[in-house]
């Protein structure tokens, strides 16, 4: 436990941008726009770097600043880039099949909402902790940005019956959805993620697509520190303590597993370096280290 209390979960706790669960939404907002800069980024997020302006956060304000560009230092916004795309084709390929209903889960800072091209009469429901929410909307409004789809905040905490506010905002589970949960389930115990995907299960009709992901479905931070020797500038989390955040339950289901035994077809499991050359690049030896360290799951199933 940090002296400070903010890197300290409870079972009750709540969280703004900068504390706690909603800090790691703003440091993957400040890899997201570090890598919207890169020499040849896969996706381009330019609402980003509003957020960590508006965040006023010293260190991401500072990486943002001057980005480096060490081979430690372009790694995690590069496998960041990586991730958002998936999601990104994810939600595409979806609406590529009449799908007008999108679910985000823990929107987070997520702005596919306002940057995707999303077919006329989507309706995309942002599901997130009230201030999270709060700040997105106040931030983007501040820059005049419109969503490209009917935007539906939906304050809630994933901990509770979401799916109540979430059917109250108008979700008709009568109707196939895409969903995407990502980069969440590490901050979840077993039960709560399996009530997760359970309440998922129970909103989607049939043709129903979902997606998860996470860069790292589990890390050893020592190993990490330790590459950092060799690999200086890898470490851009600044002083976010994960092991304190998520959980590590030994007995979390296999969410592939879990999926195909409740109704899913499950596409077979990607990881970061296998996505990374489907979308036409080589991945660096560096990028594989840490993979082998964070092990990076992307799964796509259909109800």
């Amino acid at each position: 436990m940090t002296p400070d209390g903010k890197w300290v979960r409870s079972d009750d706790d709540e969280w703004d941008i900068v504390s706690s669960v909603g800090y790691t939404a703003l440091l993957v907002a400040g890899w997201r726009a570090l890598h919207a800069v890169s020499a040849q980024p896969l996706v381009r997020d330019d609402f980003a770097k509003h957020f960590i302006a508006a965040s006023a956060d010293p260190y991401l304000t500072g990486q943002l600043a001057n980005p480096g560009t060490s081979e430690g230092a372009t790694v995690f916004p590069r496998l960041y880039g990586v991730q958002t795309r998936f999601f990104d084709e994810f939600f595409m390929s979806a609406a590529e099949r009449g799908i007008r209903q999108v679910v985000i889960v823990a929107a987070g800072l997520d702005s596919r909402t306002y940057r995707l091209q999303w077919p006329s009469g989507t309706t995309v429901f942002e599901v997130d902790q009230p201030k999270v929410l709060e700040f997105k909307q106040r931030v983007l409004a501040e820059h005049g940005a419109e969503p490209a789809a009917h935007r539906v905040a939906v304050a809630a905490d994933l901990r509770d019956d979401w799916s109540i506010p979430l059917r109250a905002a108008g979700l008709d589970p009568q109707r196939p959805t895409a969903w995407s949960v990502e980069g969440i389930l590490p901050y979840l115990t077993g039960e709560a993620q399996d009530t997760l995907f359970t309440r998922i299960g129970d909103l989607s009709a049939a043709g129903s697509r979902l997606a998860i992901g996470a860069l790292g479905s589990c890390l050893d931070e020592d190993r990490l520190a330790a590459m950092e020797k060799t690999y200086p500038g890898l470490n851009l989390s600044g002083d976010v303590k994960f092991s304190a955040l998520t959980y590590s339950d030994a007995e979390k289901a296999r969410p592939a597993a879990w999926l195909a035994d409740h109704g899913w077809s499950v596409e077979p499991l990607r990881t970061n370096p296998e996505l990374q050359a489907e979308y036409g690049s080589t991945p660096t030896e560096i990028d594989l280290q840490v993979d082998q360290i964070m092990h990076s799951e992307y799964i796509s199933a259909t109800r």
